[in-house]
């Protein structure tokens, strides 16, 4: 058999092909456990964004990076192999101006194609083409596209701002999830006016805000959808000729042409929380399994979920959100999800003075004539003063009707761990795996940092300064030891293993006071400063094109 196997030319390039690919993917896994550091920034004073850099994204299997924020242009970054002054020494090829309105939100590529789409706070999506990128004059360096030379189409089929793209492997067909509450699949070889009321219907219709979308390669039938809600929502495709709720151990339903198959949820909230106010701002599949599921609440922390993991009842005298799915041993201790029990236990002490705070400001602002606090969803219960009911479990958690479907009858599956320490509460910030395995856990936090954990142990591996401000994106390369890091400011920081003994932008030292400061940023949920500065922003800027509060 062996000899037969060694003898057969496609056999033997497939084994080889296939022990290669192996190598590179444990050689990428073992760069990304050495000490990181920052090794480029891409943009300047003189050249790069003028604004928030919102979208990052890596294109044709890492050749290009690309990038788009608050100034409404796309930059498509190449490596440069001519310049041995750096490691990683990328240079900005094309600039597209996209001829949004508003600030972009998320940037992709789509597959096997030169058309690059684009979504942002204008509820439009663009589609721009730069297939004659080597045909057009330069301009300091950079091709220049405006609207007539990347051939924009225009898709207005959302009716509120459009947050998130995803991409499949079809150079036409992508999906696009919006605040108005819907998940929208295009397929670009099929024409339509959106002026008429011709859009094809949505395939997914909440009755909140959505902000985030997650699928995998590995279950593309499989798409998870967040936002202005407690829970994440799992919703699978495979419709035609199946019962898929039968299939999920739920009643069937033949009317549905995409089902909400469960819930991801939490058995409490985060201390800082208030009924009816929970918001997930990121969500992420693992791209290498297809099973696990990435959440990053507002105000609280990171969670990993398993779409095969059984429904679960918290029970009611339970503290702790981590349910041990399946009947796992042990759920993670504070230590090992990077948080010492003396910092976890902070966020309780400052309950009580936080929900004081809030109603202090609250009556501020109404005798002040600002904006009033926003109201909480229907049909949640307050008690008289405004302060959250102390039954904190889970299934006191609102709940909301998703389009035909009661979303209440949908089985809830509860997180296996927790991964605290950063803050997340100015901004929208997405989550990410990092690693060829999904062997890491990214985030970034209202400090300017981003964390790294390990996601087998829950242990903090790492801190790095990634923005003069906030960290809210974080990509990594698919096949080199490379994350590509932005926010507000207007360059892209690039991070990888470093050959010097001193890393300048790891803050790994100072990880226990970083983390008791963003765990008493993130228990003041509602503080007068920011609320004032929102105000300002709002005044000064109508159309909500500031890049503070996405």
């Amino acid at each position: 058999m062996v000899e037969r196997h060694l003898e057969d030319p496609v056999l033997h390039s497939t084994s080889i092909a296939a022990l290669s690919t192996r190598r590179k993917a444990h050689l990428l896994s073992a760069s990304l456990t050495q000490p990181l550091d920052r090794v480029n920034v891409l943009g300047d004073e003189d050249s790069g964004h003028t604004g928030c850099v919102n979208a990052l994204s890596w294109a044709r299997d890492g050749e290009l990076l690309l990038s788009g924020g608050d100034d409404r242009t796309v930059r498509l970054w190449r490596l440069d192999t001519a310049d041995t002054s750096k490691d990683y020494p990328f240079v900005c090829e094309a600039v597209i101006h996209t001829g949004h309105r508003a600030n972009i939100f998320n940037a992709q590529m789509l597959p096997y194609s030169s058309r690059i789409a684009t979504v942002a706070g204008d509820q439009q999506v663009r589609i721009s083409d730069v297939g004659a990128l080597s045909t057009l004059s330069k301009f300091g360096g950079e091709t220049v596209f405006g609207t007539r030379e990347a051939n924009v189409r225009v898709l207005r089929c959302h009716s509120g701002r459009v947050k998130r793209i995803i991409t499949e492997e079809s150079p036409d067909i992508f999906l696009t999830v919006g605040e108005d509450g819907t998940v929208r699949q295009h397929d670009l070889r099929v024409p339509h006016d959106c002026r008429t009321g011709s859009c094809p219907a949505p395939v997914v219709k909440l009755s909140h805000e959505l902000s985030t979308i997650a699928l995998s390669p590995q279950t593309p039938y499989q798409v998870v959808v967040a936002g202005e809600s407690p829970y994440g929502y799992l919703f699978d495709r495979r419709q035609v000729g199946r019962f898929i709720r039968e299939e999920w151990g739920m009643s069937p339903d033949a009317n549905d042409l995409t089902t909400c198959v469960r819930r991801f949820g939490r058995a409490t909230r985060g201390p800082s929380e208030r009924r009816g106010y929970e918001h997930i701002t990121g969500a992420k599949m693992a791209q290498s399994n297809g099973h696990e599921v990435l959440l990053s609440y507002s105000s609280d922390a990171v969670y990993l979920y398993s779409t095969r993991d059984e429904a679960q009842s918290p029970s009611p005298s339970r503290s702790s959100s981590i349910v041990p799915p399946n009947n796992r041993p042990r759920s993670l201790s504070p230590k090992q999800i990077g948080m010492t029990r003396e910092q976890s236990s902070a966020y309780t002490e400052r309950i009580e003075r936080d929900i004081q705070m809030e109603d202090d400001i609250e009556h501020f602002l109404s005798e002040d004539g600002l904006p009033a606090l926003p109201q909480p969803a229907a049909g949640v219960d307050e008690d008289e003063s405004g302060d959250h009911a102390e039954d904190d479990q889970g299934e006191d958690l609102p709940d909301e009707p998703c389009g035909d479907l009661s979303c209440t009858s949908v089985p809830i599956v509860y997180p296996r761990s927790r991964f605290a320490g950063a803050a997340n509460v100015e901004t929208v910030k997405d989550v990410n795996f990092l690693g060829p395995q999904d062997e890491f856990i990214v985030s970034g936090s209202d400090d300017g940092n981003w964390f790294m954990w390990q996601k087998s142990t829950g242990h903090l591996h790492d801190i790095l300064e990634g923005d003069g401000s906030v960290v809210n994106v974080i990509e990594g390369h698919p096949h080199l030891p490379l994350v590509a890091v932005s926010g507000i400011d207007t360059t892209v920081k690039l991070f990888a293993p470093t050959r010097q003994d001193i890393r300048q932008f790891s803050r790994m030292s100072n990880a226990e006071s970083i983390m008791a400061r963003n765990a008493e940023v993130s228990a003041r949920r509602i503080d007068l400063n920011s609320l004032l500065m929102q105000y300002q922003v709002i005044r000064a800027d109508p159309e909500g094109q500031g890049c503070t509060f996405q």
